[in-house]
């Protein structure tokens, strides 16, 4: 596996690639690697011959007062990981690499980046939708792969993507789940041990109202209302619970196709989760 820091060692690698005619898939992610990314990889390698992952704690992403300091950082890991897993070059870029002094550029969505997380999280996605256009333009891959855990922000890319007419496939991957159904994220490491066994209930949370979804019931209001309260009740403390169409718009009740995204903070941490349901 390639270890490559700058974007002209990685141009010069994908170049020679391209000349043998070889696909290149990419999964972009900010490290902390678990299953779910060593997922991406898996699926990734059957979608192309060459597999680049990039790690990047992206400072852009995170809004005043959150975690970009503290969140967890295990390269000398994430490194092996990849390897054994089969990754063909790990690209590891810093903050000058990606934002060189007097950038001002930025990339925006609207709309979607403004409701759910976005409302809580001022700025969030206008970094994601920046880092991953700068990543797509530096990379320059047939596919990307991303976790359907993180909805709101694929929903932002593949939106990006269509708008800007960049030449990438974007692929959604099934979220990856704990034993006792928490999705798996880089955020469970700031739970305890008692901390995970109750964020089970976030699955359990989803799983019914898919169950009153698909028993007919059309009162969404009532069926988010009565999931938030078994949140708070089980501890959490919930920034919102609710039902929508794929494209983030509100439902109507001859709609059959949803998807049912949670937020939520336990302990140190902030959750996130949703599930598809089509009746």
């Amino acid at each position: 596996m390639k270890h490559i820091e700058s974007v002209a060692d990685l141009r010069e690698s994908l170049r020679i690639w391209r000349m043998r005619g070889e696909s290149i898939a990419f999964v972009p992610t900010m490290g902390n690697l678990h299953a779910g990314h060593l997922h991406l990889v898996e699926e990734a390698k059957k979608q192309a011959e060459r597999v680049v992952v990039s790690i990047f704690v992206n400072p852009t992403q995170f809004s005043a007062g959150e975690d970009f300091g503290s969140y967890p950082r295990t390269p000398e890991k994430d490194a092996a990981q990849l390897r054994e897993s089969g990754v063909d070059l790990l690209f590891m870029p810093d903050t000058e690499t990606m934002y060189p002094r007097g950038s001002s550029t930025f990339v925006e969505v609207p709309g979607i980046s403004e409701t759910l997380c976005g409302s809580f999280r001022p700025g969030h996605f206008r970094g994601v939708a920046t880092v991953v256009c700068k990543l797509f333009n530096m990379v320059q891959p047939e596919v990307a792969l991303f976790g359907e855990k993180d909805f709101q922000q694929l929903t932002v890319i593949h939106r990006m993507v269509a708008d800007l007419n960049l030449p990438v496939r974007v692929i959604g991957v099934p979220t990856v789940r704990e034993a006792n159904g928490l999705a798996m994220s880089s955020r469970n490491g700031y739970l305890s041990t008692e901390e995970k066994s109750q964020a089970a209930l976030l699955y359990q949370s989803l799983l019914a109202a898919k169950a009153a979804l698909e028993a007919g019931e059309r009162d969404y209001r009532s069926i988010e209302t009565q999931q938030l309260e078994n949140l708070k009740e089980g501890g959490f403390v919930p920034d919102y619970f609710v039902i929508r169409k794929v494209d983030l718009a509100e439902p109507a009740s001859c709609d059959r196709d949803f998807v049912i995204l949670l937020a939520a903070r336990l302990g140190k941490a902030r959750l996130i989760d949703n599930i598809r349901v089509r009746v």
